[in-house]
């Protein structure tokens, strides 16, 4: 063999290792990577796929910022409890909250470019988190608005309790507990393999009320906080009914309410769209209550 010959062979058997190695590293696929459209995944995300529902109360109206392209209608904040949950435990988050949601926008659009909610979910899901409920039958907006514009007029009297009596009352056992329950066993029908968490609503003022903070008359307190009582009750029973978990708000926000100055979890009246909506001290407490529900089940 001659010089020539022989350097031309070991040439080709040193570059022959290399260009396989070339075309490993050109044809070896990426790593799958699940994507969540509302939520940033630093790392590996866990094969955990969750879904977050519901409200204004899940959707952390009031909190900045906002989730990035989503519909400013919904003021989904980043530091809702499903956000936070999926961060904590790099799962891939589809968050779907809306603010204004009822029990209805699970099957139905609510606004353009914002469609059902229960769209979100998938044979995929492993975990769902919400609150529904309270815009039902205008639940809220009822006790917020008209309470408080009856409560400026006599401070000390019962107004909103002489104005609506049983209505609302009557509202939840008739409207909103038959729509909750069919609506969590649409949630779980969608997302078979997923554990469902409806959150229940935090006390939004204490016993004694707070009229300097939320305008609700003296002897109008009492009314309030029993429709309230009312409607996490009716959570509870229709998540029961539903075979879906509900977690407790109610022992958690004890003296964390509208009324707490420095210790609240929900902002007060008249600060703009986050007025009586957990701020971010509660948005964490839900987080933690959630968690605390998800060890134990």
């Amino acid at each position: 063999m001659t010089r020539r010959r022989w350097m031309l062979l070991s040439a080709a058997v040193l570059v022959v290792p290399v260009v396989i190695a070339v075309v490993l590293v050109v044809r070896r696929p990426a790593e799958p990577v699940e994507a969540s459209p509302s939520t940033s995944q630093t790392g590996e995300p866990s094969a955990a796929v969750h879904a977050h529902l519901g409200d204004s109360y899940a959707a952390g109206t009031g909190l900045k910022p906002l989730v990035p392209d989503s519909s400013l209608l919904c003021q989904r904040g980043t530091a809702n409890f499903g956000e936070l949950l999926a961060r904590r435990r790099g799962w891939a988050l589809t968050d779907v909250s809306c603010a204004g949601a009822t029990t209805a926008n699970l099957q139905e659009g609510q606004y353009e470019g914002v469609g059902p909610q229960l769209d979100a979910l998938s044979p995929k899901t492993e975990t769902v988190t919400l609150t529904l409920g309270g815009n039902d039958a205008k639940l809220f907006s009822t006790v917020v608005g008209e309470c408080t514009r009856l409560g400026r007029t006599d401070p000390s009297g019962a107004p909103c309790r002489r104005s609506l009596g049983d209505t609302l009352t009557a509202a939840i056992s008739t409207q909103v507990r038959p729509a909750l329950t069919s609506g969590f066993r649409e949630i779980a029908a969608h997302a078979r393999r997923a554990r469902v968490f409806v959150v229940g609503y935090p006390w939004l003022l204490s016993a004694s009320g707070c009229f300097d903070v939320i305008p609700i008359a003296a002897g109008d307190v009492s009314y309030v906080r029993g429709v309230q009582r009312q409607l996490n009750d009716a959570v509870r029973e229709a998540a029961k009914d539903a075979g879906v978990v509900y977690v407790d708000m109610s022992r958690r926000s004890a003296g964390h309410d509208a009324c707490a100055g420095p210790a609240r979890w929900i902002t007060p009246v008249g600060k703009g769209v986050g007025s009586m909506h957990p701020n971010a001290a509660g948005q964490a407490a839900m987080a933690d209550a959630v968690a605390a529900a998800m060890a134990g089940h």
